[in-house]
């Protein structure tokens, strides 16, 4: 091969990763720009954004910068890549900034990953930045989270097979710090920034997802290094748990063993495993599988089906594929007998396992081939009598049959019509009458056909080995029809067994855990005539729930007795349950028990609350009215005098003194008492608001009206759409947070009060610059009374409070936060009226 024909090198891409614009990602490049060029590497800057940070402007001082393409777009110009120049140049290491940025019409391709693959074909290793809002796969999470929908995207694939990635994390709190610092945005986009996209929310998620993505992205890696290299035992770099499921009814408890297992460890997975292969246990229902699917998936998990001759082997085989650390498996349903002919599945999977910890779960079913009970026939009346009458007269009108038909049909041709006989039998009536059917049968070949005739012995050893066959056939065929039959039954019995305990499950989860709610479900399941909730009543019985008609007043009149408790029982009527439905009845026993149990604790709990909050009122009232009430009474009282006195010569600013002071003092008097009559309104359920829409910014400039110039800076746009509220208890709300904010701010600082929409609401914010308010106490800020070391002795600690309770009764919600640098900011969340959504 010459070197024209040698294949050029492909250079290698490494991309830094961020959860958000700010994170530090563009200032990390080109930091390794200089790391490269003191090495000796050349390095070029292709296209970097600084985007007016001063930090990132100062890095591309001693690095060589390419100059850009420009093109014309719609009147404008703009600067893009010049890929050419950087193919010209030809450096060893090309930086560019913004992976996912989208071109302007003009260019070569119409995406910068587009360009960023020429220069790795042309053997130019690069380095870029991408933000993880911007990959394909998680553009529609990020939309859910933010509200804002990434039009620039990458796909996947072009990050994930980067030589190398980088992830450049920083804290949610930090990257808050340095926005309001204004070190990512310009002054005038912070205020929105803070409240729309950077709220501490959005980006612990979006840091969340940045970390998961990667953590996939790394595990993918450790699997093809693995491969690569014939690791065939596995590195416990990630707790995996893979739970074996048969189908069988133990398979819930199993997977909800090993979700809790799996829920130890951050970051583990749950991976169940169902092997499509015979092992001695009846087939898997689909319909089970299928709820066990949907099982793993409400628990966080995945479920996975593998083909394979031996079950041990292909789960411990999917365990080690996967990389895992646990195998969850249930102690298994044979009998001891049968496992002393072949080991259980749990046990072999225990020894193939090698270094993956087995745990083994026990259930319900565990053993229970070794439980023999006595048990009827599964089949019905009609059918076993019809059985017991073929299997007494089939044999005598065939062999009159056969006998009149003499030498034309041979010995094995009436071995033949009595095993099909006998299979009849058996379809018809079941395994007793199949094996009497088989002995009689036996019989009458022996005496009619047998040679010698007429006796109970045979001649030829090939005849008798032939009778012999037949009696073992014919007894084998209807163990397989009774044992199916018996099957069917039970799996009709369990499904209605799983239905009725889902349906307690549902009625519970959604709502309907009343007592009544239980007893009519109980009626519906056994289709009794009446279910009856008793309770001991002095000598008596009270009704506390019934259903249906003409229910028993009195155990002594039901059918069927339920013991709930010691003073309570359930009194069915309308037939005797067989003992076989005591598991289910019992479980809808303790349900209503439980049920009884929590509407009581929650009757006690709301009755101490009212009490607590009754009597916490009562004491908080009496020492503001001790301290708070008269403290502008006494003012006003003060200043009264003072204008009226006749002793005292007050010139004209004395007087405009005292007046100002009345007036300040009767204000806050008035604020005072409409704090208290709010509250009241509130805790009696008399606030009646009337929803409409409007419009934001005909409320908020009432709300901060009556105080100092610069005291309050108000920055609401005109142009936000119409939120649906009650707008006078709105502006209450509002001016009870402004309120609160001019009390705490610092001297001459102004609060700020702004407004931006965010999805689908419209936010309030009210921000100051005070002292805050410690985490560990901002659950307390909305409780009446609650003056948060407030000392100064200017109110009830009502205004928060009202603030809630008001916003809550208009349909919004009120929220604080940190406000960056120092201070609280309190948020207003209102939703869109459905003309603007």
């Amino acid at each position: 091969m010459t070197p024209a024909d040698e294949v050029p090198r492909r250079g290698r891409l490494t991309v830094y990763l961020g959860a958000a614009p700010g994170v530090g990602k563009t200032y990390a490049m080109l930091d390794e720009a200089h790391r490269r060029l003191s090495r000796g590497t050349d390095v070029v800057v292709g296209f970097v954004e600084d985007h007016g940070r001063l930090a990132t402007a100062a890095l591309l001082e001693g690095l060589e910068v390419l100059p850009r393409r420009r093109l014309e777009h719609r009147g404008s110009e703009f600067t893009e890549l010049d890929v050419d120049a950087v193919l010209a140049r030809a450096p060893q290491v090309a930086m560019i900034d913004e992976l996912a940025h989208t071109n302007v019409p003009g260019c070569a391709h119409a995406k910068r990953w587009q360009d960023v693959h020429d220069l790795l074909a042309a053997g130019i290793d690069v380095v870029t930045t991408v933000n993880v809002q911007h990959l394909e796969s998680l553009n529609d999470d990020v939309e859910a989270i933010t509200g804002v929908k990434q039009r620039e995207t990458v796909p996947d694939h072009v990050v994930r097979d980067a030589d190398q990635i980088q992830l450049v994390d920083l804290a949610p709190e930090a990257l808050r710090r340095r926005l309001a610092h204004g070190n990512v945005y310009r002054a005038e986009q912070i205020d929105a920034s803070l409240t729309q996209y950077f709220r501490v929310g959005n980006l612990t998620a979006l840091r969340e997802l940045a970390l998961l993505w990667l953590a996939d992205r790394v595990d993918d890696a450790l699997t093809t290094y693995r491969r690569d290299h014939r690791i065939e035992s596995p590195w416990p770099a990630r707790e995996r748990v893979v739970v074996a499921v048969t189908g069988g009814p133990e398979g819930d408890t199993l997977l909800r063993r090993g979700a809790r297992i799996a829920q130890r460890a951050a970051g583990s997975e749950l991976l169940a495993v169902h092997v499509l292969a015979t092992d001695g246990l009846p087939s898997a229902p689909p319909a089970r599988i299928a709820e066990q699917r949907a099982l793993v998936e409400s628990l966080g998990g995945t479920f996975h089906t593998v083909v394979g001759e031996d079950v041990p082997s292909a789960v411990v085989d999917f365990a080690r594929g996967v990389n895992a650390t646990m195998i969850v498996v249930g102690v298994s349903r044979r009998s001891r007998w049968r496992e002393a002919v072949r080991e259980s599945n749990g046990t072999e999977i225990a020894r193939l396992a090698g270094m993956i910890d087995v745990h083994l779960v026990t259930h319900e079913r565990a053993r229970a081939g070794s439980r023999r009970t006595g048990r009827g026939s599964a089949l019905s009346g009609p059918r076993r009598t019809a059985g017991w009458a073929v299997a007494l007269l089939g044999p005598v009108v065939l062999t009159l049959l056969l006998s009149a038909m003499g030498d034309l049909v041979s010995l094995p041709t009436d071995l033949m019509l009595f095993l099909a006989l006998t299979v009849l039998v058996a379809l018809v009536g079941g395994l007793w009458p199949a094996i009497v059917s088989a002995i009689v049968g036996f019989l009458l070949l022996n005496w009619f056909f047998t040679l010698p005739t007429g006796k109970l012995t045979v001649a030829e050893p090939e005849n008798a080995l032939a009778l012999g066959v037949f009696v073992l056939v014919a007894a084998g065929v209807a163990s397989v029809v009774d044992l199916a039959a018996r099957r069917t039954t039970e799996a009709f019995r369990a499904r209605a067994e799983a239905s009725a305990l889902a349906a307690i499950s549902r009625s519970v989860l959604s709502g309907e855990d009343t007592a009544a709610a239980l007893v009519a479900r109980l009626r519906e399941t056994f289709t009794l005539e009446a279910v009856s909730l008793l309770a001991r009543s002095g000598g008596g019985w009270e009704v506390l729930a019934t259903d249906g008609v003409d229910p028993a007043l009195d155990p002594e009149a039901a059918q069927v007795v339920l013991v709930v408790d010691d003073e309570r029982v359930l009194a069915l009527t309308g037939r005797v349950l067989p003992a076989s439905d005591r598991r289910v009845l019992e479980a809808f026993a303790s349900q209503v028990g439980i049920v009884l149990e929590q509407e009581r604790l929650r009757a006690q709990a709301e009755q101490a609350r009212i009490l607590g909050e009754a009597d916490a009122t009562r004491t908080a009232l009496l020492a503001a009215v001790s301290h708070d009430l008269r403290t502008p009474l006494a003012t006003i009282r003060a200043s009264v005098d003072g204008l009226t006195s006749t002793d005292l010569d007050l010139d004209d600013a004395d007087r405009a003194a005292l007046v100002g002071t009345l007036e300040e003092s009767t204000a806050r008097l008035e604020r005072l008492i409409d704090n208290l009559l709010d509250l009241s309104r509130l805790q009696t359920g008399s606030v009646r608001p009337v929803l409409r829409a409007t419009s934001i910014d005909e409320i908020v400039p009432f709300a901060i009206e009556g105080y100092p110039p610069g005291a309050v800076v108000l920055d609401v746009p005109d142009d936000l759409p119409l939120v649906h509220t009650d707008p006078g208890l709105l502006e209450r709300v509002v001016a009870n947070l402004v309120s609160n904010a001019v009390r705490h701010a610092k001297t001459g600082s102004p609060v700020i009060v702004g407004s931006a929409v965010v999805g689908h609401d419209v936010v309030v914010r009210v921000v100051d610059d005070g002292p805050g308010v410690p985490d560990d106490v901002k659950g307390h800020m909305f409780a009446a009374f609650q003056r948060l070391g407030d000392t100064s002795g200017t109110g009830l600690g009502l205004g928060l409070a009202v603030a809630d309770g008001l916003a809550t009764a208009v349909g919004a919600e009120v929220s604080v936060e940190d406000t960056p640098g120092g201070g609280l900011t309190m948020l207003v969340t209102v939703p869109l009226a459905e003309s603007a959504l």
